[in-house]
């Protein structure tokens, strides 16, 4: 057998080994890596070369040792999700790094990390102030997770006791040019809709790139011709500029009247609406 013959073979049964592997272990992204399994992973990738290349002659004993790899890191890895006690060993456990805003420098030594490296995983978090910091930890993915202090906190429509709209993730209707039917008929829509819809922004559906519907039923688009710039939705400014506008006009019926029932109607549904506008203003203001 020619040996580039001879190498497209070995590749093509070690592409199907690992394949199997990779689907055995799981799906995981470098940086969720343990220590332990980037070194699996690396010493199963160097063999793979040395055999595919021909450095080991014997296929069989390559296949053998790759093999035994791949079975002892997937043994390992179905112990862990089942023990707490093996995972520890084969994973690690989180490092504490800050307390209080008070650096742990016995848990850096240990992890053989500088005040200076801490100091830049802290600004790639950005913070810049360790007094800011309540709570740090070093991962066992080697991240660092950090918690601010209550005060340094950003706030959250919680803190201001705004209740917000549930918000459900956004469908892709028009791909490549090509119209989606399942997400539409997901979200209850229709063709003749999103054609409607894209007639009134004057673009045909074979220039659409991506078109998504959020979960307010608006429509955004992102053309093939990155030149032409499409108008942001307009629906929930001109909803809220409406209901100010009612608002506006209750307020001058009021003024305009000498009825003093029509005047107290006039008052009262104007002060309704303006504590509508007022729970409606974080929802519709884009």
């Amino acid at each position: 057998m020619p040996a580039w013959l001879e190498v497209v073979v070995r590749s093509l049964i070690f592409i199907v080994i690992l394949f199997a592997i990779t689907k055995i272990i799981g799906k995981k992204s470098v940086s969720d890596l343990s220590f332990f399994e980037f070194i699996f992973g690396i010493s199963i990738g160097t063999m793979t070369a040395i055999v595919v290349l021909g450095l080991e002659e014997t296929l069989f004993h390559g296949i053998i040792g790759i093999l035994l790899f791949g079975i002892t890191l997937a043994f390992l890895t179905f112990l862990s999700l089942k023990s707490k006690r093996v995972r520890d060993v084969v994973e690690g456990k989180a490092t504490v790094f800050i307390k209080n805003g008070k650096i742990m420098e016995d848990n850096l030594k240990k992890e053989k990390y500088t005040s200076d490296q801490l100091l830049a995983q802290l600004r790639n978090k950005n913070v810049f102030q360790v007094a800011d910091v309540e709570f740090a930890l070093l991962e066992p993915t080697g991240d660092l997770s950090i918690l601010l202090k209550k005060e340094n906190q950003p706030l959250t429509p919680k803190d201001l006791d705004l209740v917000l709209p549930q918000t459900k993730e956004p469908q892709t209707v028009i791909m490549d040019g090509v119209m989606l039917n399942e997400p539409l008929s997901t979200i209850g829509l229709s063709r003749g809709w999103l054609k409607e819809e894209l007639d009134k922004q004057g673009v045909a559906i074979e220039n659409v790139f991506l078109a998504q519907v959020d979960s307010d039923g608006q429509l955004t688009l992102d053309l093939f011709d990155d030149k032409i710039e499409i108008p942001a939705p307009q629906e929930k400014p001109l909803l809220l500029a409406t209901m100010k506008k009612c608002q506006a006009d209750l307020e001058i019926f009021a003024l305009g009247t000498t009825n003093q029932q029509a005047k107290a109607m006039y008052v009262r549904n104007s002060e309704k609406l303006q504590q509508a506008i007022d729970k409606m203003t974080p929802v519709l203001k884009n």
